[in-house]
């Protein structure tokens, strides 16, 4: 029998406030547990929590971006369920009335643009983190991370595949950074999904039963752990089993799912309002305020680099999956208009440098205007497209400029023509064989030879000029 996949996904994106959702306490990564935590989101007894008004905020925006409906009227739940890293046995969320629904997404699915439909995007608190150390008696809680602002953001069951999954990730991860709400780094948790996948039929219009894929940390995982998912429940069905409800776990060195536990309905929860936070009113003008502050946003970027720029669609999709390496980008192409040259090399020299050292396209040590710099040399034929590649690393972690590196090494151009025929002259005397391919009609010989010239000058010959001499010596 054969199957149709239904994929929908559960996303937790950490919101960047500076405090947590309901109290002041910090939100930075990393610091000795238990060091960011306070009776309120210990959950001690007597405590009050207070809307944080930046998380608010940022769900709104993010919502916005997503085509949501925001709900002027929404309130917070609690949902119960006892775990130990939960310090209150339960977890303020929203359920019936979230901040934002109905939206949509639209991703690349082949050469055809698909839309997934956004459920909801709510509100909640993070729960703390479970720390099982080898060797250690016991597991121990670290409560830094209890009460960390998330927005949830789940997707109707409209995905098939798992490259249509990691192309809605990327697309919304693309998106929530370009609105500077979430810093997407998967390693550290603060951009978490959770696929639920299940199988039907083909033909058939009822829903299988659904599995919840968790511990996923990287784009590759999702679509090994979907790809994985969809082998596994095939089988059971085709030896006559049944796909049991549950949460499973992505283990990542057997490249399989294991079963974590089973799958709560949303009844198991017994979600009811929170009675220590009032409703929550948004009124349409403060709303419309963030309407208007919106960035330009990933797809429409994309589609005026394509069109303003005359860039291939792939360079204009990698220049505005990150908004820094687009503004760094348009940045340029103000100072020196070529924007395929630009292109060309902030995707290539700048971003592998900046991959090298880990440092982000904000704090490259080679700004716009260096880069330009240095294109403007090999412009100009003061330089060779060669030595250009060759000492932009060098550009890049000494501060010095490209003229500056250019003069110390004597590496200017060598354009004239007295000079050049002499170094051909030497050449075309060694290498009498290609010679003579070339003048029986292999035309691919020139580049040989253009070639050994450049290496006899150091790079410094202006190919332009040797390939003009070397026609002109050999009777092209």
């Amino acid at each position: 029998m054969t199957y149709e996949v239904v994929i929908g996904v559960e996303v937790h994106a950490q919101l960047r406030t500076k405090s947590k959702m309901f109290c002041g306490c910090g939100t930075t990564f990393g610091l000795s547990a238990n060091s960011q935590t306070c009776p309120v989101c210990l959950g001690l007894p007597g405590t009050l929590p207070v809307i944080n008004k930046s998380a608010v905020e940022m769900a709104v925006r993010a919502g916005l971006a997503l085509s949501c409906t925001i709900g002027e009227n929404n309130r917070f739940a609690r949902k119960n369920y006892f775990y130990p890293d939960l310090p209150k046995g339960y977890q303020i969320s929203q359920y019936e009335s979230p901040i934002c629904e109905h939206g949509w997404l639209a991703i690349a699915v082949g050469s055809a643009t698909k839309r997934v439909r956004i459920r909801r995007a709510h509100l909640e608190e993070d729960a703390g983190k479970n720390v099982h150390e080898t060797g250690t008696r016991g597991s121990r809680v670290d409560f830094n991370r209890a009460g960390t602002p998330l927005l949830e953001i789940v997707t109707e069951p409209d995905m098939q595949s798992a490259d249509e999954v990691v192309a809605y990730l990327k697309c919304l991860r693309d998106v929530l950074m370009y609105l500077d709400v979430c810093d997407g780094n998967m390693d550290e948790g603060s951009f978490r999904c959770e696929p639920n996948l299940s199988l039907r039929p083909t033909g058939q219009s009822e829903f299988g039963t659904k599995v919840e894929l968790k511990n996923i940390n990287s784009f590759k995982f999702v679509k090994d752990a979907i790809e994985y998912e969809i082998k596994r429940q095939t089988r059971v069905l085709n030896e006559g089993g049944k796909v049991v409800q549950e949460t499973r776990l992505w283990n990542i060195d057997r490249g399989e799912t294991a079963v974590m536990r089973s799958k709560e309905e949303a009844h198991d929860y017994r979600y009811f309002p929170d009675p220590d936070l009032v409703p929550l009113q948004l009124d349409q003008e403060w709303i419309g305020k963030f309407t208007s502050s919106l960035p330009e946003l990933p797809a429409a970027r994309a589609k005026r680099f394509s069109d303003e720029y005359g860039l291939p669609e792939y360079d204009a999709g990698v220049l505005t999956a990150s908004r820094g390496l687009a503004d760094y980008f348009e940045a340029s192409v103000k100072l020196f208009n070529q924007p395929k040259t630009v292109s060309n090399w902030v995707m290539g020299e700048l971003t592998r440098e900046l991959n090298n050292s880990g440092v982000d396209v904000s704090a490259s040590p080679v700004p716009p205007d260096r880069l330009v710099s240095l294109l403007q040399l090999v412009d100009k034929g003061t330089v060779s497209l060669k030595v250009a590649r060759d000492i932009f690393p060098e550009v890049y972690s000494s501060g010095k400029t490209p003229e500056q590196i250019v003069q110390e090494r004597g590496l200017t151009q060598v354009s004239d023509e007295g000079v050049l025929e002499q170094i051909i002259d030497d050449i075309l005397v060694k290498n009498p064989a290609q010679v003579s391919q070339f003048r029986e009609g292999k035309q691919q010989v020139l580049g040989f030879l253009v070639g050994q010239v450049m290496k006899a000058s150091g790079s410094k010959a202006n190919p332009g000029k040797v390939n003009e001499l070397l026609k002109r010596k050999l009777g092209a």
